[in-house]
């Protein structure tokens, strides 16, 4: 293998920043409240309360490494009228009128570099609340850059850039080349300005714009109602260090000054742990006033002598001011006029002749704390062990008297926290799920503090509570993916302060966002449902990815599948199905009427099953059980169905077939109707026109015909019979109908309605006529989309067919769809191709394009937006997502002024002229080209299955799109082959579960497994109370072994006594320390290794054993391993755990060996774990390995190579390494390993003198996290990956000048990861359409964010192609925040010295920007590049299929 390609497969989860801000609307928009009656207006919903529940709530901005997200706050209101959204997830019960609050996604976008910090410009209080808030982003070394939300394009644009690197800022670094952190970023609150400190010792005065200031016209406002971003006008340099500040630790900006005022937090002379006795003070605050036009910024005020453990400032709201400094064993709040302090604990010293600090009654250290403020005077802490803390400021006026801090409640172990609005904080996390919490204030008295615990156990909820446990509810939209004592929210401790009233909080789970972070290790294993007969593509999906995740209580096991494995109920075999339905049915009897309104029209069972076979149609009935009822049923039986469905509220069923259409009444038909092509020509031979697809919409259907004509059929609920519609489009033979579907608008406030220019005058009286016509409960819009074979996408009407909406070259997929009558959108939010593109292309792939299918559909709620997708003939899948923009009066700026505007005005008064598109990622979605004569319908949309509302895609690839969030996850589902035709099913015996028909010829009725599909694999979490730290797999027992940690609290007496040196016999401290402390406990860390079974369908993972550790005693390392038993010359299956007693620096370093069998014990089913050998080695034993039968082990700096005999090992060979084994890993009788610091080795086992040679290593130094074989055919590399977040792939060729004779290992390729990669699993690949080899194998990398890549080698050609693709896109694709793709991919040293590699790895998070170009950007690239576009998205879509692993 010498070329490789990098995919991103799963993105990072681990929230690291977060802020929250007015990004997508400015706070002055109030968001319209729903659509009420009168009544409901007169009555007590619109009370001043519900007012300010209807206050704009900012949203939340969260990054997570390289991924950047924008989030919107939905909430509803516990008003007791219906749902406002019925898929919205429901956690716990009312608090402050809400009852429910949940996350909907904005936008989304991958970086090309990871987010060091993130601030929130806003425009402040003074005037400037019509502004909306900007996002600053701050990337190494010294790169920022500032985004502002564009209602045109639906997303962030960069407004500025700011870059202080390469030789012209090179004076800034001062000589330095390694920094411990990145920019560090925060913003003035009244947003005059913004700080950036890079270097550790520079500090870049961001200057925000003046109003009228703006880029492009933006003083005339570019987005909706006139609303503009803070922008940012000029920037210049501090130098900190010409201030006498060195070492700066952190700075912000704080309220109540005229001009913007910068505390700076920074240590004069920096001490250490040997000098804290006489140097423990060293720490300074020091606060500037930023004058930005003078450029001068003259010291106000300073705090000196702060202890040596202050590490971040944390402004105090107005109208209080000041500044919180958070030590870790202190707290202290400092003003230009007063200072207090408070203890956290024994270790809080006192400056020297200064008075005593006030001690808290809890005993906590801060380090590691995250802060916000929840009110202008209570600040929440979360600390490092996941408990959250409230800190009251005791105040007069503006004088803060005291501190007083009180426990509050456990959560996550957060890594940043926000408030988001006045209702609302997010704690994100890297390390457990990210939280949505709801908190409510109140004063409670000190009697009614002493009732609160007692009322905690009966969940009282009052207005004003003091404490309340936080509960979870089961949600449709997270299901486990956070375990309980994450949610679970301890009793308070309230304030013992001597007011007689405080302030109490209660605090409610709203939402939450999970995380499969950090993933230390993990394995593939079988899953529960697997087919063990499977064989290719379907024998992969049997297995599932089982991985270590997280840390403490936040610990668990994240089972990810990366395609979905239904739960099989039944299946049927059955020959040439062509397609499947299932109908409810509503009896018309009033009775029946009345019962069925009882129940939610989700909760309805389904009534029949309609199979179409090639020449006839089967009729089943769905109860208890499936009987057919074909005979005695009116359904057309005698030829094939093309599509059937509901009408008039489900009370009446429809069946289309080739040549008519029946109305049944259950089984009764009650109408059959004939399908007559109108002005049939003979000898056009359109007397054979018969019907081709359709689509129902209560109360239309609307029929393509063969010949390319379209029919509407309308219905009439009132006497439930349907008639065809004289109102259709008439037949276009120069540009016939390719595709059509019908789009129901939902809801009592349809949200097409609010895109048409004349939506005041339509608001409110659709719903009175449809009441009074009729018409189904469901109210809303009807529009029918109709693609014809020239491209052309136009949106009419129904049932008059008048076009509101065209689009012009919809096949082209360009990234944003506009109204034709509308002006094209700038360059720099769409590029525009000339058309002069090389007519060989052309003919090639443009003109042949056409759509084959289209669909519409809206699913979540009263915030859902239309989603519309079109399949074209090439295989491509455009998905597009609708969104509102009210532009300036959308008038066309061209030659011939007002006389053009006001003929595009007078044609599109009363059209969609607010409606647009944006183009929707498809990750992983492969193609496949369109089979002549297939008419079957590949879009399936369903409203809950398992909980989940989305789309099914039939086909040979078939896969999920599910809505979460308004965002579409995407999951395959390949175990069963080409999926011919799939429908929802509900009944009692299959509860929301499907149907689906095989090209094997199986009907199989299925459910969802419960799993999370709000992630890019679905993921289910199991709770360990623990922090996992290595797992195997033992696959004959379908067993896992995993090592588990967890703090135990040891008096000091217990802790001490085992820092003993064994030699010497003699204790490390004096027996004095434990008299004094003995009443004391000290936190340790206890393993043990786990054995597990994987849940079975329906059940739980359960713990069959456990291996239990001596005292101080840490397992690093389990493996299952083969062994040869020399005596019996038998194999032996055994578990292998290597340990190192942890002691101490003054302790020799001594390590432990444990052989056991697993097995379940005959005698005693319980006991499933027997050791049969142990031994203590010198050194740690870091790694283990099986070696043709030898067990190699490799403790402290030597690697050894055991023989088993049965009774014991025996060393026979071994290797000095230069420092630490952290890896090993065999192929055959090849030996590579890992070192700490020395990069790697690669080793020979020579069985003939029973000796491990050195054949190469690499001569440089690297940090080495792990390594990994990888082998293409006959070639095999050597990967490895580093602390700088790189991977680099190694060969060796001893005949090679450059090796020295074969020494030196060669550098193949390198790439920069972004992320920690802590293992890599060796998985085969599938054969492609270009490559059928199956000695091929490709590496999951798993890191420390959460992310998933893979190394998959790639043969020179396709390399070769790939890679000037990928040049060329560099300039092609528009990056997100001016990011260079190229500069991220770069090798990073970190100031080290490094030769630079080949570069042989191309990146596919670049490459897949490609299929997102505009069709003509496609050709024309692949023209300029030397190839087709096909042979690109062939090469595109097999590394795609040859990934497809688990």
């Amino acid at each position: 293998m010498s070329y490789a390609a990098f995919k991103m497969v799963h993105e990072p989860t681990g929230v690291e920043n977060c802020a929250s801000g007015y990004i997508t609307h400015s706070f002055s928009d109030t968001p319209a409240p729903p659509a009420l009656s009168s009544e409901d207006m007169e009555g007590e919903w619109f009370t001043k309360k519900n007012k300010e529940l209807l206050a704009p709530i900012p949203n939340l901005v969260i990054t997570k490494a390289n991924v950047l997200e924008v989030y919107i706050v939905r909430v509803h209101e516990d008003n007791k009228r219906p749902a406002l959204d019925a898929t919205a997830p429901k956690r716990g019960s009312t608090m402050a009128g809400l009852c429910g609050a949940w996350f909907e996604l904005a936008c989304h976008y991958r970086l090309h570099e990871n987010v060091e910090s993130m601030a929130i410009l806003s425009p402040g209080h003074d005037g400037g609340r019509r502004k909306r808030d900007a996002i600053i982003l701050s990337f190494r070394d010294a790169k920022i850059s500032v985004l502002e939300f564009d209602d045109s394009i639906h997303g962030l644009r960069t407004s500025s850039l700011h870059y202080f690197e390469g030789p012209d800022w090179q004076h800034l670094k001062r000589g330095r080349e390694k920094f411990a952190r990145g920019p560090l970023v925060q913003s003035d609150p009244l947003g005059r300005c913004s700080g950036v400190l890079i270097y550790d010792s520079q500090m870049i005065i961001l200057k925000a714009a003046q109003a009228g200031y703006g880029l492009v016209g933006d003083d005339e406002a570019s987005g909706s109602g006139g609303t503009v971003s803070v922008h940012i006008e000029s920037s210049y340099i501090v130098n900190v260090h010409d201030l006498d500040m060195k070492h700066v630790k952190d700075f912000t900006f704080i309220h109540g000054y005229i001009e913007p005022v910068m505390v700076i937090l920074h240590e004069r002379e920096p001490t250490w742990a040997g000098r804290l006795a006489w140097k423990h003070h060293t720490c300074t605050i020091s606060a500037l006033s930023i004058s930005m036009t003078l450029k001068q910024h003259p010291l106000i005020w300073s705090a000196p002598k702060l202890p040596h453990d202050a590490y971040k400032l944390l402004a105090v709201p107005f109208p209080i001011g000041g500044v919180l400094v958070i030590c870790a064993n202190s707290l202290h709040y400092h003003s230009q006029s007063v200072s207090c302090a408070l203890a956290l604990n024994d270790f809080a010293m006192t400056t020297e002749g200064s008075s005593e600090m006030p001690r808290s009654n809890i005993d906590v250290e801060l380090d590691s704390a995250h802060a916000t403020w929840i009110s202008s005077d209570v600040a929440l802490f979360s600390t490092k062990t996941g408990n959250l803390l409230l800190l009251s400021l005791v105040y007069d006026g503006r004088t803060v008297q005291r501190l007083e801090l009180s426990k509050s409640k456990a959560s996550s172990l957060a890594s940043c926290i926000s408030t988001v609005g006045d209702a609302f904080f997010f704690l994100g996390s890297r390390l457990g799920d990210s939280l949505l919490v709801q908190f409510s204030c109140g004063l409670a008295s000190s009697s009614s503090i002493s009732r609160s615990v007692k009322d905690e156990a009966g969940e009282v909820e009052a207005e004003t509570p003091a404490a309340k446990r936080l509960r979870r509810a089961s949600s449709d939209i997270s299901q486990d993916v956070v375990s309980g004592e994450e949610l679970s929210l301890y009793n308070s401790t309230p304030n013992n302060s001597d007011s007689s009233q405080q302030k109490a909080f209660s605090f409610a789970v709203r939402d939450s966002l999970v995380n499969v972070g950090p993933l230390k290790d993990f394995t593939s294993g079988l899953r529960s449902n697997a087919d063990l007969n499977a064989t290719g593509v379907a024998k992969q999906s049997n297995y599932e990815l089982v991985g270590c995740s997280g840390h403490g209580k936040n610990g668990s096991l994240c089972v990810l599948q990366q395609s979905i494995r239904p739960e099989q109920i039944t299946e049927v075999e059955l020959a040439g199905c062509k397609g499947i339905w299932t109908v409810y049915h509503k009896g018309s009897r009033s009775h029946a009427s009345e019962s069925a309104k009882l129940v939610p029209d989700e909760d309805e069972y389904h009534a029949y099953l309609i199979i179409s076979l090639q020449s006839r149609t089967m009729v089943l009935e769905t109860a208890d059980t499936l009987g057919e009822v074909t005979e005695s049923v009116d359904y057309f039986v005698d030829g094939c169905t093309i599509s059937a469905g509901n009408l008039f509220g489900r009370r009446r069923v429809v069946q289309v077939y080739a040549r008519g259409v029946r109305i049944l009444d259950g089984g009764y038909m009650t109408q059959e109707l004939c399908i007559e092509v109108p002005n049939a020509d003979a000898s056009s031979g359109s007397d054979n026109a018969v019907v081709s697809t359709v689509s129902i919409v209560d109360p239309y259907v609307l029929l393509k015909m063969t010949d390319g004509s379209i029919q509407l059929i309308v219905g009439d609920p009132a006497t439930c019979t349907v008639a065809i519609n004289s109102a259709t489009i008439s037949p276009s033979f120069a540009d016939p109908i390719a595709a059509c579907s019908l789009y129901h608008d939902k809801g009592p406030d349809p949200w097409l309605r609010k895109t048409s220019t004349d939506a005041w005058l339509s608001t409110g009286a659709a719903d009175d006529l449809e009441v009074t016509d009729g018409s189904p409960q469901d109210q809303g819009d009807i529009y029918c989309v109709i693609c014809r074979e020239s491209g052309r996408l136009d949106l009419f009407e129904v049932p008059s067919f008048r076009c509101v909406f065209s689009i012009d070259k919809f096949t082209s997929g360009k990234n944003i769809l506009v109204d034709t009558y509308l002006p094209d959108l700038p360059s720099d939010a769409q590029r525009t191709v000339k058309e002069e593109t090389s007519e060989g292309d052309k003919q090639e792939s443009g003109q042949n394009m056409k759509v084959i299918e289209i669909a519409m559909q809206k699913w979540s709620g009263q915030y859902g937006r239309p989603f519309l997708f079109g399949i074209l003939s090439d295989g491509t899948i455009l998905c597009y997502h609708a969104y509102f923009y009210e532009g300036q009066d959308n008038m066309v700026k061209m030659e011939g002024g007002s006389m053009v505007e006001n003929a595009v005005n007078s044609i599109s008064t009363s059209r969609l002229r607010n409606l647009r598109f944006t183009r929707v990622f498809l990750d992983s979605l492969t193609r496949e080209e369109a089979e002549a004569g297939a008419s079957g319908q590949r879009i399936v949309n369903f409203s809950n299955i398992g909980g989940y509302q989305g789309a099914f895609l039939a086909g040979t690839r078939p896969a999920w799109l599910m809505v979460c969030r308004e965002r579409l996850r995407l999951h395959p589902q390949l175990c069963d082959g080409p999926i011919v035709a799939f429908t929802p099913l509900h009944n009692i015996n299959c509860n929301h579960g499907f149907i689906y028909y095989t090209a094997q010829g199986f009907l199989k009725i299925c459910q969802l497994p419960s799993l999370n599909y709000d992630n890019d694999w679905p993921v289910k979490k199991i709770p360990l109370r623990g922090t996992p730290h290595q797992i195997t797999y033992f696959a004959e027992k379908n067993l896992y072994a995993l090592i588990v940690s967890f703090p135990v609290s040891r008096p000091v007496s217990q802790v001490l006594p085992s820092l003993v040196d064994q030699d010497n016999n003699h204790l490390t401290e004096g027996d004095n320390i434990i008299s004094e402390d003995a009443h004391k406990s000290y936190a340790v860390d206890e393993f043990e290794v786990r054995i597990l079974e994987p849940a079975k369908s329906g059940s739980q993972w359960e713990a069959r054993a456990s291996v239990p550790l001596q005292t101080s005693e840490n397992a690093i390392s389990v493996r299952i391993v083969t062994l040869l038993n020399t005596s019996t010359k038998e194999n032996e299956t055994l578990l292998a755990i290597g340990t190192a007693y942890v002691q101490g620096e003054d302790v020799a370093a001594r390590g432990r060996i444990i052989l056991a069998s697993i097995k379940q014990d005959s005698n005693n089913s319980d006991n499933w774990v027997n050791e049969v050998y142990s031994k203590e080695l010198k050194g740690a034993i870091s790694s283990l390995a099986s070696l043709q039968g030898h067990l190699l082990i490799a403790a402290g700096s030597k690697i050894i190579l055991h023989q088993w005999n049965g009774e014991e090992l025996n060393g026979f060979a071994f290797y000095d390494a230069p420092h630490y084994v952290v890896s090993l890993n065999i192929v055959k009788k090849f030996i590579l390993f890992g070192d700490i610091h020395k990069s790697i080795y690669f080793l020979n086992w020579k069985e003939e003198g029973a000796q491990l040679s050195l054949l190469a290593k690499d001569f440089g130094s690297l940090n080495c996290y792990a390594t990994e074989f990888l082998i293409d055919g006959t070639t095999l590399s050597l990967v490895v990956s580093d602390d700088q977040k790189n991977i680099q792939i190694f060969y060796y060729a001893p005949k090679s000048m450059e090796s020295w004779k074969g020494q030196k290992l060669l550098p193949r390729a390198e790439f920069h990861v972004g992320a920690h990669v802590s293992k890599f699993l060796r998985l085969q690949m599938l054969p492609t359409s270009l490559s059928d080899r199956t000695n091929r194998y490709a590496l999951l990398c798993g890191t420390l964010d959460g992310s998933i890549g893979c190394v998959a080698p790639l043969d020179e050609l396709t390399f070769r192609r790939l890679q000037t693709l990928q040049r060329k896109l560099v300039d092609v694709v528009p990056h997100v925040a001016g990011l260079n793709p190229r500069a991220f991919r770069r090798f990073r040293s970190n100031g080290n010295a490094h030769r630079p590699g080949p570069d042989n790895i191309v990146d596919c998070e670049l490459l897949r920007y490609y299929e997102m170009l505009p069709l003509d950007d496609q050709l024309e690239i692949a023209h300029q590049i030397g190839t087709t576009r096909s042979q690109i998205l062939i090469n595109l879509n097999d590394l795609n299929v040859g990934t497809s692993f688990l």
